[in-house]
């Protein structure tokens, strides 16, 4: 169980969850200015989940895309990839799972 919640905080870290947590008010506002009012319960589990699959996607994307750089940057060589606290394989496998959570599979061409 502790090596499940120290992956759990790992992965968070990585795809910067503060930073998503900070921009969800922004995008709520967007939805009521978009609704011209309080959109429903459901919409609004919905942007969040579509807000978290973004930003997450993201950030797994990139920390991939420059596993190279980082761990050659003495800034970002501790980051969980350089490091091995992170596989390669589980942060694609992460990056579609969360890719999946903000769009159709036509939508994104998954696969």
């Amino acid at each position: 169980m502790a090596t499940v919640v120290h992956n759990i905080r790992i992965t968070l870290e990585m795809i910067k969850i503060e930073h998503t947590l900070f921009a969800l008010p922004f995008a709520f506002l967007g939805a009521i200015l978009g609704a011209r009012g309080i959109p429903s319960g459901w919409q609004i589990l919905w942007i969040t989940v579509a807000m978290v699959g973004a930003r997450s996607t993201a950030m797994a994307f990139n920390r991939i895309a420059d596993r190279d750089y980082d761990a050659r940057n003495p800034r970002t060589k501790m980051r969980a990839i350089p490091t091995g606290a992170l596989s390669i394989g589980f942060v694609w496998a992460l990056q579609l799972f969360q890719r999946a959570s903000f769009c159709s599979p036509r939508q994104c061409s998954i696969g």
